[in-house]
């Protein structure tokens, strides 16, 4: 299944969030920040990161279901969105 903008919409601001956050962890790193600060933040990038896969991967559920309602072949099988869903849990 080919990923455009319109299909993973919430995901992509995500991840650029997420892009603009570990910027801020590695400047913290080379600025010699506190270990615990650096460690929430990454903690923070890492949550905005799962929750962007899950974003990509329910996208795709609703893409498929609705290939299936309107009698298409869906691009992905269950099988193969779970084997996703499960690679980011």
């Amino acid at each position: 299944m080919e990923l455009s903008p319109a299909l993973v919409g919430d995901a992509l601001i995500r991840l650029r969030r997420a892009q603009g956050q570990l910027a801020g962890v590695i400047s913290m790193i080379e600025e010699g920040e506190d270990c615990t600060s650096v460690l929430t933040q990454l903690a923070a990038v890492s949550k905005a990161l799962d929750r962007a896969g899950f974003k990509i991967v329910a996208s795709g559920m609703r893409h498929c279901n609705t290939a299936r309602e309107r009698g298409e072949e869906p691009p992905m099988t269950e099988q193969e969105l779970e084997k996703l869903f499960l690679a980011l849990a």
